[in-house]
């Protein structure tokens, strides 16, 4: 429908005592390139692309300990209605 939407995403990972190259973190661009790949994907419950997108995400590095994602539908087709709506959803993973 056209609608904008706000999607942000917090990776926590199990962190070496000094990160020293990318491949002792997760690529903020590789994650970026996810969410743009599945929001491209038309889906009617915002809780769906949430719960996809923390699955994708995780498959990035084993260095995952947690992914929070928060997606926000920016001025929704609901009448009479001013502001956005969204959902939040967080999953913890062992090492």
């Amino acid at each position: 429908m056209g609608t904008d939407f706000e999607v942000n995403v917090d990776v926590e990972i199990y962190q070496p005592e000094r990160i020293d190259n990318i491949h002792q973190t997760v690529n903020y661009v590789t994650v970026y390139e996810v969410v743009k790949q599945r929001m491209a994907i038309a889906t009617p419950l915002l809780e769906t692309i949430a719960s996809d997108l923390i699955s994708q995400i995780h498959i990035i590095s084993p260095l995952i300990k947690s992914i929070f994602v928060s997606i926000k539908k920016i001025n929704p087709p609901i009448e009479n209605f001013v502001g956005s709506v969204g959902v939040s959803l967080k999953k913890d993973f062992a090492l």
